[in-house]
């Protein structure tokens, strides 16, 4: 067809790799690309603070038994990094799977594409738009939803930068892609409305709010509303605690075991910048919201049977009242005489004895 590029096809992974550095180069000259090296996995550090969940069992194993059989056919992108105390000199960006997997299947080497002088932020870049890609934004956990947003809706995103990234990774996953293929529903726009963010990802301006507020959780936090034992909502009210007080919050539901409702969150937030232990216990074993118990004896009605065998038909209600009232007198005074009473033989004894 007329226009139309011709395929071309790949003898090798060599071809794949060369393919992927030729039609991947940065538009930024101060980001540069060293090409494909084989480095040490000891070498290789994880992405600090990952926001994505790792491959974990079954998962994980197949991927290792692929790897064992066809080795890494993707390379993984990393940074270098100035040498940390473990010894490691480059920083996993895209791939950390493929890494666990590699050492599953007995692997001390990956191909690697090292970057150059990037920023903290353009290496979020990579890690947020590797994992965009690979999954659908719907079956991602909370939290990495919360992390996607958040950097969509940061002053510091680049839709340009993330174009240059979003194509390179394409065409590192499929030297075939059409190099003209839209990134995202709304390229070239500058996301830095809540609105324009919500569209693209087809959610409300309100849950967009609530998910970038869960990006300002601790990571344990984060945990917990991934795994449910945290709502949404009440999520939203801890995230604007400070950490140590997160901390707080977070270390009494390990002990203690607790649950978190809208009821607890939102004293919690009432309280933010000035809770204590005490406090965060109180609220969280629901002490602080359980009604205290009223010091006024509650209602109780004379049933008609009991009055009926003391007082005529023709009693008032004020003549019966009066007289239960004197009863009840005469009746709590004897009692208590009866106790003095008790009290002193006993002492009595005890004098004598």
């Amino acid at each position: 067809m007329a226009g139309k590029r011709p395929v071309p096809k790949l003898a090798s992974i060599d071809e794949l790799l060369l393919l992927s550095e030729q039609s991947s180069e940065p538009s930024d000259p101060s980001v540069q690309s060293r090409g494909i090296q084989s480095i040490p996995i000891n070498k290789i550090r994880m992405y600090k603070n990952h926001p994505f969940r790792l491959y974990e069992d079954e998962r994980l194993t197949d991927m290792a038994d692929s790897i064992q059989a066809n080795g890494v056919l993707v390379p993984v992108i990393v940074r270098n990094i100035d040498v940390d105390e473990n010894g490691c000199e480059f920083e996993m960006l895209a791939g950390h799977n493929r890494m666990n997997a590699a050492q599953m299947a007995g692997l001390d080497h990956l191909p690697c594409i090292v970057k150059d002088y990037l920023s903290d932020e353009e290496a979020l870049m990579y890690v947020v738009e590797t994992n965009v890609l690979q999954r659908s934004f719907s079956d991602m956990l909370p939290s990495e939803k919360a992390k996607v947003l958040s950097l969509r809706y940061s002053d510091m995103f680049s839709q340009g930068k993330r174009s240059d990234i979003i194509a390179e990774l394409k065409k590192l996953e499929n030297p075939q892609s059409d190099e003209e293929d839209s990134t995202c529903a709304l390229i070239g726009h500058k996301l830095k409305s809540r609105d324009i963010v919500a569209a693209e990802y087809g959610l409300s301006r309100n849950s967009v709010a609530r998910l970038l507020r869960i990006d300002h959780l601790i990571i344990e936090l984060k945990r917990r509303v991934d795994d449910a034992e945290i709502g949404i909502y009440p999520a939203v009210d801890l995230s604007y605690l400070s950490e140590t007080e997160q901390r707080l919050v977070d270390g009494i539901l390990f002990d203690q075991g607790y649950k978190v409702d809208m009821k607890k969150s939102k004293l919690l937030r009432d309280y933010s910048g000035r809770l204590t232990h005490e406090q965060v216990e109180r609220i969280l074993s629901g002490e602080a919201t359980r009604k205290p118990r009223s010091k006024t004896p509650a209602p109780f009605k004379l049933k008609h049977k009991v009055y009926a065998k003391y007082f005529s038909p023709q009693s008032k209600a004020s003549e019966i009242e009066e007289t239960i009232d004197k009863a009840l007198e005469m009746y709590f005074t004897h009692q208590r005489q009866q106790q003095q009473s008790k009290k002193t033989e006993e002492d009595d004894h005890a004098y004598e004895v």
